[in-house]
């Protein structure tokens, strides 16, 4: 049994680290399922083709839409041809929030796909809606063992009660909150998930604070202020709160408006914020005031 006790999940659960603002900023999700190994940089170490992993790369650079691959939990049984794939694409914008599906028997089929359009809300036509949430486990152990060692006992438990709705992912940033999650299509980034705790996820039709990281549709300081927020309204509606480009005024679908101080603080003592990493002092973003403004 691999020892966790020293492990940057451990040490970051152990300090109380805020996570808050730790969320991977991105306005759109495309998952695209690859059995088998991945290596640290997922993409391109693994049996994904090199040439169209690279491509789909530079074309999804720059649009806000974040590429992950995802396996179902389990025995992962490799292939390197032409089998069905399931895909998932996710705007994770209030307003123009949705999750589309389809099944491709070659990935390739991919490189039609308009990456700024979905960035920015837009259906393109990738497969049908899909009406229910689904939860994203990081297990990219060879990013950081702690995702491994922690994530893959929460997607299998959670898979077998949960099925096709379950699905183990590469990095998606943070792992020192292992066992991290993403949850389309909404795009809440969890951690320190445990197995209720992702239930409640599955279950849930609303924001769940509980280990919130933050909306990944935010900037990182956005994300604090917008948390903030519905913390002091108790609000769980994904759709009622936005938040300005800056990250600094929170607005209700109703009206309402907040001005939300947000300053970075250091984190010591220094400790490795990645398993193997050499310790350094992180930083948390922290809403200092939150005051209404209309």
């Amino acid at each position: 049994m691999h020892d966790t006790s020293g492990s940057c999940s451990a040490l970051s659960a152990a300090l109380s680290e805020p996570q808050a603002g730790t969320a991977s900023v991105a306005t759109g999700w495309l998952c695209i399922e690859q059995p088998g190994p991945w290596g640290h940089d997922a993409l391109h170490e693994s049996h994904l083709d090199h040439d169209l992993a690279s491509e789909l790369s530079a074309r999804a650079n720059g649009s806000g839409v974040r590429i992950v691959l995802i396996r179902r939990p389990g025995a992962h049984a490799d292939f390197h041809h032409a089998q069905p794939r399931q895909v998932y694409l996710a705007s994770t914008r209030p307003g123009a929030c949705w999750l589309e599906s389809t099944v491709l028997t070659d990935p390739k089929q991919l490189l039609d796909l308009d990456f700024h359009a979905a960035g920015a809300g837009q259906h393109v036509g990738l497969g049908s809606r899909v009406d229910e949430s689904v939860l994203l486990v990081c297990t990219n152990g060879r990013r950081d063992v702690c995702c491994a060692v922690e994530g893959r006992p929460l997607a299998g438990a959670l898979a077998a009660a949960n099925p096709g709705r379950v699905w183990e992912t590469t990095h998606t940033g943070g792992h020192r909150f292992a066992p991290t999650a993403v949850l389309l299509p909404t795009g809440y980034l969890y951690g320190r998930v445990a197995p209720s705790d992702g239930q409640r996820l599955l279950d849930s039709g609303g924001v769940v604070l509980t280990g919130n990281r933050g909306r990944s549709c935010w900037s990182r300081p956005g994300q604090v202020a917008e948390l903030a927020v519905r913390e002091l309204l108790e609000d769980t509606d994904p759709t009622a709160l936005s938040v300005s480009p800056d990250g600094v005024v929170v607005t209700h679908s109703d009206g309402r408006e907040w001005s939300v101080t947000v300053t970075e603080h250091p984190l010591p003592p220094a400790r490795p914020t990645s398993c193997g990493k050499t310790p350094s002092v992180p930083s948390a973003f922290v809403a200092d005031t939150v005051v209404r403004t209309r």
